[in-house]
């Protein structure tokens, strides 16, 4: 049945389907992995980099995170081909929002205007949905930091804390649990308040869920890493196969992109492999 609905993107199944845009979802959960976390200092985004030949000549620049505007970037999941194009298109907006309003233009806005592009390649014909999803990262002064995720139908949401790609699902499922369920070492007090029996932790998850606390940037950093081995069937990401993303302000208020070197990262890698050391020796 769905062979006689799937040849088009206009054209809905019987049972209310557009089979290429499912099509176009499925590629990117064969992509690299992509995790996107929201701390209370920043945004930190997290990618898997796959190298499919020693021989390529090292990238100049970033093939996974793009800077789009000074207060946003993104992360791409998918066809990088298909992810320049809105990419351009992105930057175009902000550009010209800016120039006409002489401010930054607001990030779900910028998100929007992305989605919408992609949103009408699944309604006209001869034309095929974009094979990319996107980690949207931003920053404006009157609702923070924000995390959005877009997929290739033009939906778009905001997220604390997300996973796009391969064996996404198995990452999502570590953020549930550790994302914003164990605050950070020195708030001691609210770690011993958060402390529930098995029986009752869905209850307690519930009773705080208005108040989680959000990771800072170094804990954030590390949760990533760990997603990022969860999705990788457990087996540790090495530093030169991963690459982290951390936007945060600086003393000015100015935005601030940074992309961690492999030193870096290899540091926050040797953190989570001491913690997950000293949690089995306990």
């Amino acid at each position: 049945m769905a062979r006689r609905y799937d040849a088009s993107t206009t054209t809905f199944s019987p049972e209310g389907r557009l089979h290429q845009v499912e099509y176009a979802i499925e590629a990117i959960n064969n992509a690299g992995t992509c995790v996107g976390i929201l701390a209370s200092d920043g945004i930190i985004m997290a990618c898997e980099k796959r190298v499919t030949s020693g021989l390529l000549a090292p990238a100049k620049t970033s093939e996974k995170t793009y800077k789009l505007c000074q207060h946003a970037a993104c992360t791409v999941a998918g066809l990088t081909a298909d992810a320049n194009i809105l990419i351009d298109q992105a930057r175009l907006r902000a550009g010209r929002y800016e120039y006409q309003y002489q401010e930054n233009i607001p990030v779900e806005q910028l998100v929007e205007h992305v989605c919408n592009y992609k949103q009408a390649y699944t309604q006209y014909g001869g034309l095929r949905p974009f094979g990319v999803a996107f980690l949207f990262a931003g920053y404006d002064p009157h609702h923070g930091f924000q995390l959005y995720q877009s997929d290739p139908s033009g939906n778009y949401s905001g997220w604390k804390a997300t996973v796009i790609g391969a064996n996404n699902q198995a990452g999502k499922s570590l953020l549930k649990t550790d994302y914003g369920a164990k605050p950070d070492e020195e708030d001691g007090d609210v770690a011993e308040e958060m402390k529930t029996d098995e029986g009752g932790e869905d209850e307690k998850k519930k009773d705080v869920e208005g108040e989680i606390r959000l990771p800072n940037t170094p804990g954030a950093l590390r949760l990533a890493v760990k997603v990022l081995n969860k999705t990788n069937d457990g087996t540790a990401v090495a530093a030169d196969k991963m690459e982290l993303f951390v936007l945060s302000l600086d003393e000015k208020g100015e935005c601030v992109h940074k992309i961690l070197g492999k030193e870096e990262a290899q540091n926050v890698i040797d953190e989570v492999e001491a913690e997950s050391a000293s949690a089995g020796d306990a």
